[in-house]
């Protein structure tokens, strides 16, 4: 298919990243392209403000479970040429003083726990990546040192990337 868009071949393209490519261009290239994405943000005084309510633990006996919750709202930081969807997700764990917060600018149009479902599993992909590149240079090693039949074949066999969702026998 070379040449061809991604639009044409009928395939489309999320794309979800680390607060490390929260830049404007990237945005606005993304947009530009149609493409639509997750990208995490560094907090920040203004985008804490919005969600201070949420900072607060409820009063009450604390359950064993996280208290978690979320909230959308339209966010303009100085550097962006208009306001982007910004999704925070508020967590509240036991015997912890302090919440865990995550912010995520986002085109995407799904519910607020949806599109954080979705962001997280960018954790999940890049352990992947890992676990093949760690294979790789066992199986390099295996071969150098005592022949390519005694390579051992990577935890999840030689199918590894063939199911839907990732690696066989995960979701």
């Amino acid at each position: 298919m070379p040449g061809r868009s991604l639009a044409a071949s009928g395939q489309t393209v999320v794309v979800r990243a680390d607060a490390a490519f929260a830049l404007p261009a990237l945005y606005a290239a993304l947009e530009r392209r149609g493409v639509a994405y997750a990208i995490r943000l560094p907090a920040n005084d203004v985008l804490e403000r919005a969600i201070e309510d949420l900072l607060t633990r409820p009063r009450g006996r604390p359950s064993h479970a996280p208290l978690v919750r979320y909230r959308s709202f339209q966010y303009q930081a100085a550097s962006w040429d208009r306001p982007r969807r910004v999704i925070a997700k508020v967590e509240h764990h036991l015997g912890e003083l302090f919440p865990r917060v995550g912010f995520i600018v986002t085109t995407l149009t799904g519910t607020n726990q949806a599109v954080v479902h979705f962001y997280n599993q960018r954790g999940t992909a890049e352990q992947w990546i890992k676990e093949d590149f760690l294979w790789s240079h066992v199986k390099r090693f295996f071969s150098s040192t005592a022949g390519a039949a005694a390579a051992p074949s990577s935890p999840g066999g030689t199918a590894r990337h063939t199911a839907p969702g990732g690696p066989t026998g995960r979701r």
